[in-house]
């Protein structure tokens, strides 16, 4: 047996890959997944035509030739109501308007919301041309066909930089609390070892799985969804190995002091929910307020997905996303000195 084969490190990190793949349901969660949570989306955001926009007419005066002159137009599809049909349906969101029956007409709408914006834009049209209206101009219109503008073209690399902190947050900490219920870190600390092999066993052992786990979605949204690879694999890669390693940090980091296993997943849950929501995941931040951006983006995820995003979608370099691979290598690093300051043992 080698040297290498007999230090401590090396056997810790075998030990925790052994232990890891002894359970179906987290083989389940890390590798499969994923793939069927970018199938199902990748289902409900496929490309499609737009639908036409659903609008309401008051029935009354007028209503029939208001629906001949709405059912003119390509974009919406409308139906007479009574007042009280068209007040239930556009609260609950059926329709995105209503043409009440007044003269001239009254539009009935929520206009936070951005389907009624455009009701009204359509409705108006509509309305104007059948009173005798005519364009001036008939613009052209030009498609964007490019790989790289669909929904599920931003959200694979979210789901990979999501996958990435769930599996390195969970893997490590709940390995660790589960060790320390059963007093087998008491054990390895009388072992003849040292302590921070013990921390570096569980990363090390996170990253043996991190290429297979990547290349299983990466491979499947690239071919079966096409979602583009504009970038280099070494940049991929890197970013991916940084992203890993800062979660893994993170979850060294959570699971340093609770004695318990519903003590550790209160813990993660709190750190991990703000990075669900506000990391890019589903939607982009710009969505936030401005005010909230520069927390936003100093957050890892944020940083992970846009790397991802850059590398996968742009076909940036490494030298783009160095801002990002900093924030990820501080947190991952800065995290991984404190747990080791403040880890429980017993």
């Amino acid at each position: 047996m080698s040297r290498l084969a007999r230090s401590s490190l090396f056997q810790l990190t075998r030990a925790r890959v052994a232990e890891f793949l002894r359970e179906p349901e987290a083989v389940f969660w890390v590798f499969f997944f994923p793939v069927l949570l970018a199938v199902a989306l990748g289902i409900a955001f496929r490309n499609k035509p737009p639908e036409p926009v659903q609008v309401g007419i008051e029935a009354g005066s007028g209503a029939e030739d208001r629906l001949a002159a709405l059912g003119a137009s390509r974009e919406l599809r409308a139906e007479v109501l009574s007042h009280d049909e068209a007040r239930r349906q556009l609260r609950v969101g059926k329709i995105a308007l209503v043409v009440l029956a007044t003269d001239p007409p009254t539009y009935w709408l929520d206009p936070t919301r951005p389907e009624s914006r455009l009701a009204r834009l359509e409705v108006d049209a509509a309305l104007e041309r059948a009173a005798g209206r005519e364009d001036r101009f008939r613009p052209a219109e030009l498609a964007l066909d490019e790989r790289g503008s669909r929904y599920i073209d931003f959200l694979v690399p979210g789901l990979l930089g999501m996958n990435l902190m769930s599996t390195g947050m969970w893997a490590i900490g709940f390995s660790l609390v589960q060790q320390r219920v059963g007093k087998l870190l008491k054990l390895f600390v009388a072992a003849p070892m040292k302590r921070w092999q013990l921390l570096a066993a569980q990363v090390l052992a996170r990253l043996v799985f991190l290429a297979l786990e990547v290349a299983i979605l990466v491979t499947f949204a690239v071919f079966a969804l096409d979602v583009p690879m504009r970038g280099s694999l070494a940049a991929f890669a890197l970013v991916c190995l940084v992203g890993a390693g800062a979660f893994v940090g993170v979850g060294l980091l959570t699971a340093a002091r609770p004695k318990t296993i519903e003590g550790v997943s209160g813990i993660m849950n709190l750190a991990m929910f703000p990075m669900w929501i506000g990391s890019g995941v589903f939607f982009s931040i710009e969505r936030f307020p401005a005010a909230a951006q520069p927390f936003l983006r100093a957050i890892p995820l944020t940083a992970l997905n846009d790397a991802l995003r850059g590398v996968m979608l742009e076909g940036v370099g490494i030298v783009a996303v160095l801002p990002q691979l900093a924030n990820l290598a501080i947190w991952g690093g800065v995290s991984f000195f404190v747990a080791l300051r403040i880890f429980r043992w017993q």
